[in-house]
């Protein structure tokens, strides 16, 4: 779902149900998000494809300069941890996605040059294994002050505020097939 353009905020939701079997507390989460001013607020559920599309929607916009990983832990894809590793490590020169235990943590369809983006536009907000709406909505309220707001959950502390769009022009890229280009 797309939200405020200005915000300072993207959302991504780990989706580990069947896209057709979306259950009522992941919608909830999209939702929230966009209620509290998210950018953009949508579910992740695969280490590949789905990275790429976030990957993109948020070098697109330089007002993103958070993005909050919220909902229940992938066990099959994985995607939350290669999503974590992406935004901390980065990937190798082949696409593969650094230091995680995602078994399909490849990146071929998006440029080195969006990734490196990405991990200096954004800092990540690790709220994953929970689910609670209002948790996520504080988190977006507090990447939105213009003063340091420190933001305590579960053990992990954030310094949020709003530092600002990234002072250099978005990244307009498309997902290209290059995985057939590379057989």
């Amino acid at each position: 779902m797309l939200g405020n353009y200005f915000s300072p905020v993207a959302v991504a939701v780990s989706l580990i149900h069947d896209y057709e079997k979306i259950p009522r507390e992941v919608e909830d989460l999209v939702r929230a998000g966009i209620e509290k001013g998210a950018a953009i607020s949508g579910t992740l559920q695969t280490a590949n494809i789905g990275i790429e599309k976030i990957v993109l929607n948020i070098v697109s916009n330089p007002n993103i300069r958070w993005l909050i990983l919220v909902g229940p832990t992938s066990k099959g894809h994985k995607a939350d941890d290669a999503l974590k590793a992406l935004v901390s490590r980065g990937i190798d020169d082949r696409g593969y996605i650094l230091h995680t235990r995602a078994p399909t943590a490849i990146l071929k369809n998006i440029s080195r040059g969006s990734v490196e983006r990405l991990r200096e536009q954004v800092s990540l907000v690790d709220l994953s294994q929970i689910e609670d709406p209002e948790v996520l909505k504080e988190a977006v309220w507090g990447c939105y002050q213009q003063e340091p707001t420190v933001f305590a959950v579960q053990g992990r502390e954030y310094e949020l505020r709003d530092p600002g769009a990234l002072p250099t022009p978005p990244i307009i890229e498309r997902i290209t097939d290059r995985l057939k280009e590379s057989v």
